[in-house]
């Protein structure tokens, strides 16, 4: 048994090492499944399992411990840029504006909560107050690369080495931060007197009002005798007007068309065309009629394409005119495991999975267009990563000299890869870059360097964690987190609605954005059939996980180093 005795004891061994990360991973990640009044804390548990292990005296050399931390939050934030680079500058547009202003307020009032908290409640003469209030803001707000980055940044502002373990403030605000946004939207529920049927017959009413996207269909029988043995493709030439013939019935034969397919006097044709367009197509081609096709006619379906072709990069829905031109509808986007609202200015990428509801063929023709080849995107970009993340270190290590502040002020290795991933993400197609990540492979990197980082977090952190949190201050951070937490929700959440008058469903998921919290967003699509919750959320989430990130390291540099 000796050796079983040493494997657990060698703490600077690589077995022991690999077997303590093994451990309190497993461990964290399989009790953070648990489910308590339908809610978990996921992954987050596992800082619990390492501040536990930490605390019975299981643990590795700091050094290690440091390094392993330092490359799982390299890792974790530069997955998060390359997710949310696609959509970063997309959702400034039109309504979006509003909602990522009212989430920047949110995050300032949260910063503000804060320091009021601060100074109200804790002893400002100490110095390592403040940064404990900093891991209990990212705690309050759910916000775990929040807290990587105002570790990271604590290492420069504490140089003499003795850095706070603010991943007991952290732990403390975190469940009931959990608690508190989804208490907290429900509240501005009660407060502005909402009813949820009203809101949700609102999604309905709107839904109905946007015909842009609703496509025409129609028979039609040729009659023009111009267009005897013109091709279709002609025909789109004359009119200049944008349809797709999915059927043409010449002498008793049903085929499918093609642009070379010629038209000759007395077939009927079944076009699709948008509204406006209908008059037009009719008094050129011929009347329209009623044809029961019901037998020939394939029924409508739905199906996820991929976009794999190069050729549609930077394209957006309104210019590939799918109602008119392919006689179907794109009812949502997928990018990086992210959900985007299919407004007709969203451009296309690389990567992309777009709904498309419509007859067989035409969906079928749309994924021809689009690529639709799993092949080509299932290599993995490993290359990218890394000259990414080697961009990303040498960005975020440049010094920016600021008159009053003692230290350089520099972006750090959380703020740094963060950047460049976005950019890379949103323009790396400009430069031949492949960015595409495959959405599995991205949340496996993520998480990977999420339960890394917790991990040695919680280790480091564990062996002070019962004076700190018990015999200290521990209460306090429980309660100035949900001071937190609520606060900042239950006055944006009502500006949003009896200022700006936005949709409750919509204000619950740029709540749940703000605070990047899947749980709460997992509510609001439960209460609602519409897709509004996930627009709001995706709208927001971008920016401020951007937000989250880059005020930890300004926080902690401007404040906690002097």
């Amino acid at each position: 048994m000796e050796w079983l005795i040493n494997l657990f004891t060698t703490t600077d061994s690589v077995a022991h090492i690999t077997l303590l990360y093994a451990i309190v991973i497993a461990v964290g990640v399989f009790l953070g499944k648990i489910k308590i009044g339908g809610i978990s804390l996921g992954v987050t548990f596992v800082l619990f399992a390492g501040i536990a292990a930490g605390h019975i005296g299981f643990t590795a050399p700091t050094n290690i411990l440091s390094f392993i931390q330092d490359f799982g939050l390299i890792l974790f934030v530069f997955m998060i840029g390359l997710q949310v680079g696609p959509g970063f500058f997309e959702s400034f547009r039109k309504g979006g504006v509003t909602l990522n202003v009212l989430s920047a307020a949110m995050i300032l009032l949260n910063i503000i909560v804060m320091f009021i908290c601060y100074y109200v409640f804790f002893d400002t003469s100490n110095p390592e107050n403040l940064p404990m209030m900093v891991g209990t803001l990212y705690g309050a707000v759910t916000n775990t690369p929040g807290l990587g980055a105002a570790n990271e940044a604590l290492t420069t502002a504490f140089s003499n080495g003795n850095v706070p373990q603010i991943a007991s403030g952290y732990a403390c605000a975190y469940p009931l931060g959990v608690l508190g946004i989804i208490g907290a939207t429900i509240a501005v529920k009660y407060i502005c007197r909402i009813k949820l049927d009203k809101e949700e017959h609102q999604l309905s009413l709107e839904e109905e009002e946007n015909t842009a996207v609703k496509p025409h269909f129609m028979h039609i029988k040729v009659t023009n005798s111009y267009l005897e043995d013109r091709t279709i493709a002609q025909v789109h030439e004359f009119l200049n007007r944008d349809f797709v013939c999915t059927r043409i019935l010449h002498e008793g034969h049903v085929s499918t068309p093609k642009g070379g397919s010629r038209l000759h006097i007395g077939d009927l044709l079944f076009v699709v065309c948008a509204e406006d367009d209908a008059e037009p197509i009719i008094a050129f081609i011929g009347p329209e009629i009623e044809v029961d096709w019901k037998k020939q006619d394939e029924p409508m379906i739905s199906k996820r394409i991929l976009v794999t072709r190069s050729s549609i990069n930077g394209k957006t829905l309104g210019q590939m005119h799918f109602p008119s031109v392919y006689g179907v509808n794109v009812t949502r986007v997928t990018r990086q495991g992210m959900e985007l609202f299919a407004s007709p200015s969203l451009a296309l990428q690389v990567g992309d999975r777009i709904m498309v509801v419509g007859p067989t063929d035409s969906v079928n023709r749309v994924a021809s267009v689009m690529g639709n080849s799993i092949k080509r995107l299932e290599a993995p970009n490993i290359a990218t990563i890394f000259v990414g993340i080697m961009l990303g270190i040498l960005f975020g290590s440049l010094p920016v000299a600021i008159h009053g502040i003692p230290v350089p002020l520099k972006l750090g290795i959380a703020g740094g890869p963060l950047i460049i991933a976005i950019l890379i993400g949103r323009f790396g197609y400009h430069f031949k870059l492949v960015t595409y990540t495959t959405t599995s492979a991205n949340m496996m990197l993520r998480e990977i360097g999420l339960v890394l980082f917790l991990a040695s977090v919680g280790v480091k952190a564990g062996n002070g964690f019962w004076d700190t949190v018990v015999q200290g201050d521990g209460l306090k951070y429980v309660y100035t987190g949900f001071l937190i937490t609520v606060i900042p929700i239950l006055i944006i959440g009502t500006i949003a609605r009896l200022k700006y008058k936005f949709n409750y469903f919509t204000i619950m998921g740029m709540l749940a954005g703000t605070c990047t919290d899947p749980p709460a967003l997992a509510y609001a699509n439960s209460v609602c059939s519409k897709d509004a919750p996930a627009i709001g959320y995706s709208t927001v989430y971008p920016l401020s996980m951007f937000l989250r990130i880059f005020t930890a390291q300004i926080i902690v540099l401007f404040f906690c180093g002097m």
